[in-house]
Order: structure tokens, then C-alpha cells, then sequence
């Protein structure tokens, strides 16, 4: 579970990135601590890394349960507004990304951080396999 503000550009982008990086090793969802949409910005700096992220939607960590996850990443230091349930899980990381919404000339720096620590979280999470 990647979680962040709205569900909106960070935790889109680290989806995008998990769902393809860990295809057939891990299952990915993301959500926010409220739903909103998915930015436009967002969805073109993920297409010019090569990844379409159009059919992914904005959906709020109430939806899910937390006994359904292993790990929980927040991606914008929000991991202290989330419920103990859901930073209690195997693996807990709160990786306080900027914004790319308050700064959108940020935006592919911004993929850019998620892609290398989505890439070391699946191979943290090959090397020790959780659950």
C-alpha cells in the first residue's frame, strides 16, 4: 500500500512503478488519506518514463483494510496522521517526498525518487519476503 495526502501524483506515480517493476511478485494498491483524482501532470511524467498510469483512480485509505497489507509506504510524511493499525504492518517506511503539485517543474525529479526507492523496496522485500 503506497499512501499519501489525496492519492493524486506521489502515490500514483509509486503504483505505476510497483505495478511494473514487481509485476507477478508483488500486488500494489495506493490510497489517500482522502480521495481526490489522479493529476494530469502526473499521468505525463509517468508516460515519459515509459509507464501509463491512466487507468489507475484516487481512492481513500478507509476503502482498505489494514490486515490486508504487509507494507505500508507513506510518501509525503503523512505516516503520522495514519491510524496505528496501518503503521504497525510488517514494514512501515514514511518516505517524505516533496509535493510535485505545490512545484509541478518538480515532477520528474520527484518520478525519479520514487522510481529508485520503489526499486529498493521490492528487492528489500525480495530478500525478505514478509507475511
Amino acid at each position: 500500500m503506497f499512501v499519501c495526502k489525496k492519492n493524486s501524483a506521489r502515490s500514483q506515480m509509486a503504483e505505476g512503478f510497483a505495478n511494473q517493476l514487481g509485476a507477478g511478485k508483488i500486488e500494489v494498491v495506493s490510497s489517500g488519506l482522502e480521495a481526490s483524482h489522479v493529476r494530469p501532470e502526473a499521468i505525463a511524467t509517468m508516460k515519459d518514463a515509459g509507464i501509463d498510469i491512466t487507468h489507475q483512480t484516487s481512492n481513500a485509505l478507509s476503502e482498505f483494510s489494514p490486515e490486508d497489507f504487509d507494507a505500508v509506504i507513506s510518501l509525503c510524511g503523512c505516516g503520522v496522521n495514519l491510524p496505528p493499525e496501518w503503521v504497525t504492518r510488517d514494514v512501515f517506511e514514511d518516505w517524505q517526498l516533496d509535493d510535485p503539485a505545490e512545484q509541478p517543474d518538480i515532477f520528474p525529479q520527484v518520478r525519479d525518487q520514487i522510481k529508485e526507492r520503489v526499486t529498493r523496496l521490492i528487492e528489500t522485500l525480495e530478500a525478505a519476503p514478509v507475511g
